[in-house]
């Protein structure tokens, strides 16, 4: 008995499909290409991905060389919508990394962005030389939109109803109750794959 009792605490501690995440029944495009992506479906307006970003930081550093890290944008319509055109505008504006942890704490800590207007989105980037004027039209173009409507499809094939949501490889959602098992999930399937 000694020898079961060991084995079934060891498999306690692996992640359980079903249970803590979700195997899509049909691998789903991922976002980018190369390597194996952990993507996080993210909102700047949602508080639990405010909270979730100082771990995922500190996770992302130690990841392996051959995976990528990548940030989706939820667009779920109305301010989602708007903070999702953010992302996309900084990222084509090459801001978005400088600007990405900051915003969430204008949002969540100094509360500096109030409404998640187009308007005071565009505001906020002033403070990082974007003038507002032209955030506003890269927020409301073609390419980004076309980016709007991809992360919706990449949501929605995947299953996302709620952020922050990891999706890896194309193949698993995770779904753990915690932001650090969510991870501990993560990198369990990416020994995985």
């Amino acid at each position: 008995l000694a020898p079961l009792s060991l084995s079934a605490q060891m498999k306690a501690g692996t992640p359980v499909a079903g249970k803590d995440y979700v195997v899509f029944t049909a691998p789903q495009p991922t976002w980018g290409t190369g390597g194996i992506e952990v993507a996080e479906v993210f909102s700047y307006s949602c508080v639990h991905c405010a909270e979730f970003q100082p771990l995922l930081n500190a996770w992302k550093k130690k990841l392996p060389t051959d995976v990528r890290f990548t940030y989706v944008p939820a667009a779920f319509g109305g301010i989602w919508d708007n903070t999702a055109r953010a992302f996309f505008a900084a990222e084509a504006l090459g801001v978005e990394s400088k600007t990405h942890d900051p915003i969430f704490k204008a949002f969540f800590i100094d509360h500096k962005i109030k409404t998640g207007s187009l308007e005071e989105l565009a505001n906020f980037y002033t403070a990082y030389g974007i003038d507002s004027k032209k955030m506003l039209a890269t927020m409301n173009g073609f390419t980004v939109s076309s980016k709007l409507n991809r992360a919706r499809q990449f949501a929605v094939r995947a299953g996302v109803n709620s952020t922050p949501t990891l999706i890896v490889n194309g193949k698993y959602r995770i779904t753990a109750k915690s932001h650090e098992e969510s991870l501990r999930v993560a990198e369990y399937l990416i020994q995985k794959e």
